[in-house]
Order: C-alpha cells, then structure tokens, then sequence
C-alpha cells in the first residue's frame, strides 16, 4: 500500500531533557492541546490476562503527575479484571498529527477510594448514571436492554439526588517504569529516548535514567 509519507519535524534535543519526564510529557501535551486534536488526552491502554493473551482500548487519561497516570473505568469489565490479574500495563498515547507518540510501561495500582470519589462527583450526570447502567465488557442482548437499565439508574438517582460510585467502578494509577517519547524523523531514522526508573542511592528516591533507542 502507498501509504509512506516523509517525517520532517524537528527532532529531540537530549542537551534540553528535563531530568524527570514528567516535565517533558507535560510540554509535549500542552502542544497538543494547542494543535486542538480531538481527544487529546486519549490514550491506548494495554493489558494482558496471566497467560499473556493481551487487549487494549482505548481510554481517556484523567490525571498524571509524579505518582502517575491516572484513568478510571469498572473493575468488572475485561480490562479490569485483567489488571487486576495481571498488573503489567502499558500505555500508548497516539499524536500522529504531530508525528509523536508517547509509550508508558508500568504497573497499575487502585486509586484511593477518595480520589475516586472526587473525581466521580466531578463527572456530568449522565456518566455518572451511565457507570451504574453499564455491565462494561459483558454480553447484552439488545441497545434497549442497555437503554432500560440507564433508565432504572436515573430512577433511582435523581439528577437533584447525590449520585454515588458504584462499588465495581473506580480509578486505576500506572506507576511507570519507563517512559519513551517518540518523535518521527526523516527517512525513518526516528528520535526515540527512553527515561527508566532506577531507585536512588538511598533506596527511598527515583532517579530517571535516558536511553537513546534505534529506530
């Protein structure tokens, strides 16, 4: 397929790095939402079941900061289950309009329950409704069954009425081991530098450490 097209943005200056990735990860979102690209903060999260059959999806980042990147979703839907199995995980964030992509690999953790909490009242009422509505994963045998069970939930929950998380709903933290900043560059021969996580001389602090990677 004829589908090739030559990178020709600028590429990564290592001498400018910022010794966390955080700092750079925050830039490089900033530019995006800028670049106004629909869904900015959408991201691929991949999970995989013990057996190491993997799925991913594609889920929208809600929080991250130097404790992590934060998303919610229902425990009970595959990839739940599966990060609850497994807690390896892997995060891709997709900004082909700027020839960038950013890969996370780490491990997810449950978010307090308060920060789950905070976060779910935050929410419109419809998505608050539409968590207790949704068996998310499981098989359903029509869209009316689905549209039946919102109803049921808005019933019970009255837009004026305190909303509460559902107890199979909350937010799940990737602590990351590494993080990649891709950029594309001509003829393919791509930017690609890593930050790996190593514990400090105290054993209680991170140091980052930046591998360049071949393209």
């Amino acid at each position: 397929m004829a589908m090739r097209r030559q990178y020709r943005n600028e590429g990564i200056d290592e001498a400018a790095l910022p010794p966390a990735p955080y700092a750079l990860f925050r830039h490089w979102l900033a530019e995006v939402v800028a670049a106004d690209l629909p869904e900015p903060n959408a991201m691929i999260v991949a999970t995989a079941t013990p057996d190491g059959r993997p799925s991913a999806r594609t889920v929208l980042l809600k929080e991250y900061g130097e404790d992590g990147f934060v998303f919610y979703t229902n425990f009970e839907s595959r990839k739940g289950r599966e990060i609850t199995a497994n807690p390896a995980v892997s995060l891709l964030f997709p900004w082909h309009a700027l020839d960038r992509q950013v890969i996370v690999t780490g491990t997810a953790e449950r978010v307090p329950e308060a920060r789950t909490a905070a976060y779910f009242r935050s929410r419109p009422y419809g998505s608050r409704i539409g968590a207790w509505a949704s068996e998310q994963s499981s098989v359903i045998r029509s869209r009316e069954d689905l549209d039946k069970r919102y109803a049921e939930a808005e019933a019970r929950f009255p837009e004026d009425a305190d909303v509460p998380v559902p107890p199979f709903w909350g937010g799940f933290r990737v602590v990351p081991d590494t993080i990649e900043f891709w950029q594309g560059r001509e003829n393919r021969l791509h930017d690609r530098l890593r930050y790996r996580r190593e514990p400090g001389p105290a054993g209680d602090e991170t140091i980052w450490t930046v591998d360049r990677l071949s393209p």
